[in-house]
């Protein structure tokens, strides 16, 4: 199986590999994946966060015996569920894994869901994790 793990936090990372351990076997890859716009609309803050995101994947999933992992940060100025889908098509993954958080109505209208997005675009199976409500 070759899982697409798409993270934006530390939190959101730990979440997912809580889920995913006790699910991969020998011969398992985990591609996790940061995505961020870019430009004007990224800070560097927003980078080092992604790759913290990205560093707490490789930690937690280190170690578990057959399995690979990799991780991506792309800033290339796409939306990040655009850079997500395709990146999956590209390796021609397996399965989606995405944590999503129980937001008010007000905040789903305000910052949009890249969940969302990855929920109505993708073309294979997706796990969905809950978070944390906030």
């Amino acid at each position: 199986m070759l899982y697409v793990l798409a993270t934006n936090s530390v939190r959101t990372s730990d979440v997912l590999c809580e889920y995913l351990r006790d699910r991969l076997a020998p011969g398992d890859a985990v591609h996790a994946i940061n995505s961020l716009h870019g430009g004007d609309q990224t800070s560097s803050a927003d980078i080092r966060d992604g790759e913290n995101a990205l560093d707490a994947v490789a930690d937690a999933l280190d170690g578990i015996d057959g399995v690979t992992v990799e991780t991506h940060q792309f800033v290339r100025g796409n939306p990040p569920a655009e850079d997500v889908l395709a990146y999956a098509d590209d390796v021609d993954a397996d399965e989606f894994v995405i944590g999503v958080r129980n937001r008010s109505p007000t905040a789903k209208v305000v910052f949009g869901s890249v969940a969302q997005d990855l929920l109505l675009g993708a073309n294979l199976p997706l796990r969905v994790v809950p978070q944390e409500t906030v």
